[in-house]
Parts: structure tokens; sequence; C-alpha cells
């Protein structure tokens, strides 16, 4: 597998025109194709407002999308990848924005989104859109830091590891990230009552598996509370010098092992790195 067909998904904002440069750097690594999506979405019209000013809000809606594609256009004029538009008029339908991102997504291998800022939310997405799209659509998504400058991504990668199948299907998914690092971390994190299915070295078999794949690859054992399981995998990204964590969306938490879906949104919430994320 390799990332062929890449789909950003773009707001008229600065952190998205960060974004699509990580997009399109991923395509130029991998030869691969790039979609930007833009949606047309007014956000929370109540039924009595004046039909003119829903009209007017409409248009604006419409304008903004214009602007983000002429910016996507310019941004990729001299490329040297393939690149496509895609935008959407939602305005008077009835799905989501998340519906429309996760339709779109199911026609590609890889979604690069960004982290929701609640300070700027207006009820277009959700806080965990990233994690919300990651279940919808079956393809992995790559979510950037709406507090974050672009840099090389997939040099330094941790993988947080629970032994789930939301995170295995994590692991495989990245694959083609995880081969080029220069080094990529396997993070086992185990409650304080045991390690369950991770065997007596928690970590280790999945290293091993990696590095059949030809990855540089390390193992590590943490046991924390689950309390502190998103601030354990930041903080352990952080010492290891990790520009990308990869982990499973939102598993099923049990009492005696760690399981990181019960983290994904307060990973989402506070990430400090892209991460990339399936279920």
């Amino acid at each position: 597998m390799s990332f062929k067909d890449i789909l950003v998904f773009l707001e008229d904002t600065d952190a998205s025109v960060w974004r699509l440069d990580v997009a399109l750097s991923l395509a130029e690594r991998f030869q691969g194709h790039l979609n930007g999506l833009a949606v047309a979405e007014v956000a929370n019209i109540p039924d009595f407002l004046p039909g003119e000013l829903v009209r007017r809000q409409q248009e604006a809606a419409r304008r903004r999308n214009a602007r983000i594609r002429e910016r996507f256009e310019r941004r990729l004029a001299g490329a040297a990848v393939g690149h496509g538009w895609r935008e959407v008029d939602k305005t008077q339908a009835r799905e989501t924005v998340t519906d429309v991102v996760a339709l779109h997504g199911r026609y590609c291998d890889l979604v690069v989104v960004g982290q929701v800022d609640r300070s700027t939310m207006d009820g277009t997405l959700p806080a965990d859109f990233p994690g919300q799209l990651a279940l919808m659509t079956g393809t992995p998504v790559l979510a950037t830091p709406y507090a974050w400058r672009p840099t090389p991504v997939g040099r330094r990668v941790m993988v947080a590891w629970n032994a789930s199948r939301e995170a295995a299907r994590a692991v495989n998914d990245a694959l083609p990230l995880l081969r080029q690092a220069e080094q990529v971390k396997v993070l086992a994190l185990t409650g304080e009552g045991g390690i369950g299915p991770h065997g007596d070295l928690p970590g280790s078999d999945l290293a091993v598996h990696l590095a059949h794949h030809g990855v540089a690859v390390e193992a590590e054992h943490s046991v924390v509370r689950d309390m502190d399981v998103g601030s354990a995998l930041l903080s352990a990204a952080a010492d290891f010098g990790a520009d990308l964590l990869v982990m499973g969306a939102y598993g099923r938490a049990r009492m005696r092992e760690l399981v990181l879906g019960g983290v994904s949104r307060e990973i989402l919430r506070s990430m400090t790195l892209p991460v990339l994320m399936s279920h």
C-alpha cells in the first residue's frame, strides 16, 4: 500500500494553508494525486430569519469556497503531482460537513484534516472531527494541530500500542510512512492492573513485525493510570522528538488493560503534533 490518492479538507484559515503544505509534501513523497475539498456551509441559521438574510449568508459561504479554491490552485501551480478540486455546496442540504468529507474520504488512501480550534468553533464541525472521520470513512485520517507550523512529517514516529484491533489497523495503514521513517518507537501503555494481551515484553511483538517490513524500530513499555493516558502519550512523543503519532481511534475501554479508545478525544483536544488515526 502507498498513499497514491490523498484528500485534504480545506477551510478559510491560516491553519488550512499549513495543512495543505503537509498534504502536498506527502503527495510529492509518494508520487501521488492530491485532491482539495471545500464545503460551503452556513452554521446555525434559525428558521425564523428572513429569507434574504439567509441567502446573503449562503452567498458568503460560496465566496469563501472560491477563495479557498484560488489559494489551493495557486499553491499547486507547478507542483510535480496530479491534483484536482472538489467543492460541495450544502447550504441547503441536510448532510453535515462531516458526512460530506467522510463520503469523499472513501475514495482515497489518506484524508488530511485539521484539529478543531475550540475557541473559534461555529457549529459546522464537531470538536472530535478527525476522530469521527476515522470512524466513518474506513480510511486513515491525518490530523494536524491548529497551533502548529508545518514541519516534515514522518521522520520520527511514535506508535501508541495497546494490542487492540484499532491500533493494529492504524499501524498497518501507517506502514508507508513507517518504512520511510528514520526512527519509530512503539510505546506500549498498560494499566496498573497488568499487561493483558501485550505479552511478557509489551510492544516487542509489534516491533518484530515492523522490523520484518524494514522499519527502524524500538519498543518501550510504560504503566499509567487511565486518566493519564493522553498526557502520557503527548509527553512521551515530545521526549522522543516525534513529528507524528500513530494510534487507533475509539477502541473499547476495559478494566485490566489500557485501550486507547477513551483517549481519542483527549488527544484531539490537546494534540501538539500531527496524529494519524484509524478505526
